[in-house]
């Protein structure tokens, strides 16, 4: 490197000490490979990566040194493999390689950070080198394709993390990462045992899936509410083919994002694996994906300091989307109402939603006794009824006297999330609301939430902590309003707490209760109304149980979600009349 082209980094002069002070300031330049750069020096098949920091610690130290001198704003941990499973046998422990490898980096962080600052070149003065905790998936499939549970998961992943704080890691990187639940175990586990910045990425194939079936725009829903500070995606592809896929992530994360492609695919050229694409072309597919608003660059298998030099001395200025003053509320800006299965996802304003409300005992003698006696054949067949009738969301309530709740409600979960449609967490028992929450394979909606500092204060730390969506409930403590005013109150109410306790209204759907004429008379005239005024007044999401006898009524008042019985043709075919009225209205420019 020459120390030109590197406007964007002399802004950065004082020494930061979170990664997270960089975002916005600069683009920041991650590493490149280190399994390339470890075969290079002779390591051989079969052999421990991650044991080399102690074997041959010059060779990995001087792996950090070269991409901290080609540009790299951080290197990752030579601990990518350092769990339990892969380490069995080895003589070592996760503690003792997990803290080796942080320390060499470290060592290899301070002494370039007392060199740099005396050179003359301001340029190649950038700040503090960081380091990141490196951790890749554990090799297992969770369960139930394979037998690795969430809890074991989770148990992996703090070990390592807590042995990387310790040892003085600068943040996690939780890298190449093929299924979202893994990636949420390991996400809980680093939130939980340590206050690192945590980023996160993972690996599509190039039919734009993880190999457990999350696409883009469901992998950034689960995970961007989880209290991550940045998500990508790495290995697997080339940059020229993640482009498309990058450019995906950008239209629907409110989080900085992240890229570290491969150098292409690797192929078997006289029993040597080769990366076919050059620097040139790697740093122009880069700055392509810069300039659709990337905020952190690097590389991943097959790319080398190389290539991380060229990229640095190609950032010519900050004219880029993640360095222009709006850049962060651009992405807040991005802010959607969704729930998630593990393979698909459910915005909510995109047309009527419907949540299949059949998994639910209450009135229902034979779901009664399929959940007593654990017949989960009869449920699973209730659930992808209610799929195959239109459902987009199904609704589970297991609450039945004399049954473990919490422990049903886990099954129940286990049993019908085949990842084809979100589930609706429905209990009154925040206990249960937070054990669902915390075991499913995505971003569930919870049931309920009312206007009741006890509710709110009870419900909304699980909405946060797990990302979750969440139906408030128009009522408080004097019961069900009368009026469509104090509905709208309670409403405001509700999203000003949620929002003070860091939840977006985008995660609220609004339920105004109401009721049947024959139940309640002149309810449902001001439910009607408050649902109006509310998406007028606060721009929310809303949802209402609702009967054939007034559903026109509450379709045409513009309500996003009903809870209905979808396998009644009858009223299948109002909301699909209503639907085909709106889309014709809308053709039209009526």
């Amino acid at each position: 490197m020459n120390g030109t082209g590197q406007e964007n980094r002399t802004e950065v002069n004082e020494v930061t000490e979170k990664i997270t002070d960089l975002l916005g300031k600069k683009i920041i330049l991650c590493d490149g490979a280190m399994g390339t750069m470890l075969q290079s020096c002779g390591l051989k098949a079969g052999e421990l990566p991650e044991l080399l920091s102690f074997t041959r610690p010059d060779v990995i130290k001087k792996i950090y040194r070269e991409y901290y001198r080609a540009g790299s704003d951080f290197v990752s941990s030579n601990t990518f493999g350092a769990n339990r499973f892969k380490l069995a046998g080895s003589g070592y422990t996760v503690s003792q390689v997990v803290a080796r490898a942080v320390s060499l980096a470290r060592e290899a962080a301070e002494e370039f950070r007392a060199k740099s600052s005396d050179l003359q070149d301001p340029a190649q003065n950038s700040g503090k080198k960081f380091v990141a905790l490196d951790l890749g998936p554990t090799g297992k499939l969770m369960e139930p394709s394979g037998d690795l549970s969430f809890d074991e998961a989770y148990n992996v992943f703090k070990e390592m993390v807590v042995a990387g704080a310790e040892a003085g890691a600068d943040f996690v990187l939780f890298e190449t990462f093929i299924d979202i639940y893994e990636m949420k175990a390991a996400v809980l586990a680093a939130k939980e045992n340590c206050d690192l910045p945590v980023f996160c990425s993972v690996t599509f194939q190039k039919n734009g899936r993880m190999l457990m079936g999350a696409d883009p725009i469901t992998a950034v829903n689960i995970l961007q509410d989880l209290g991550i500070d940045a998500l990508g995606v790495n290995c697997s592809l080339g940059p020229a083919d993640m482009i498309g896929i990058v450019k995906e992530i950008l239209a629907y994360s409110k989080l900085p994002v992240l890229v570290q492609p491969n150098a292409g695919l690797p192929e078997l050229i006289d029993e040597e694996v080769v990366y076919q694409v050059d620097v040139a072309e790697y740093v122009g597919a880069m700055q392509e994906m810069l300039r659709a608003g990337v905020a952190i660059a690097g590389g991943c298998c097959g790319t080398t300091p190389d290539y991380i030099a060229a990229l640095a001395d190609s950032i010519q200025s900050k004219d880029y989307p993640a360095l222009r003053p709006d850049a962060e509320a651009g992405r807040k800006a991005k802010a959607m109402t969704a729930v998630s299965s593990s393979a698909k996802t459910v915005i909510i304003g995109d047309g009527i939603r419907i949540i299949g409300e059949n998994i639910n005992p209450a009135g229902r003698k034979r779901l009664q006794e399929a959940l007593k006696e654990k017949d989960y054949s009869y449920i699973r067949k209730e659930a992808m009824s209610q799929v195959r009738a239109g459902a987009d969301i199904l609704d589970v309530n297991v609450g039945l006297p004399d049954l473990d709740e919490r422990e049903m409600m886990i099954r129940v979960m286990n049993k019908i999330s085949n990842g084809r449609v979100p589930l609706q967490i429905d209990s009154a028992d925040p206990a249960v609301i937070e054990a669902a929450a915390r075991y499913y394979d995505g971003k569930p909606l919870i049931c309920s939430v009312n206007g009741r500092k006890d509710s709110m204060e009870a419900v909304f730390p699980i909405v946060k902590k797990y990302g979750a969506c969440v139906v408030a409930l128009t009522l408080d403590e004097r019961g069900l309003p009368k009026t469509a005013e104090e509905r709208v109150e309670i409403a405001g109410r509700i999203i000003q707490t949620a929002e003070s306790c860091g939840i977006g209204r985008e995660r609220m759907l609004i339920d105004c209760l109401a009721m049947t004429d024959s139940a309640l008379q002149g309810a449902n005239p001001d439910a009607l109304e408050a649902i109006r005024r509310i998406k007028k007044q606060y721009g929310a999401k809303t949802v209402l149980r609702a009967d054939r006898a007034f559903l026109d009524a509450v379709l045409s008042a513009g309500v996003d979600v009903l809870i209905i019985d979808p396998l009644v043709p009858e009223t299948m075919d109002i909301i699909r009349a209503h639907e085909d009225r709106r889309n014709f209205s809308g053709a039209a420019g009526i």
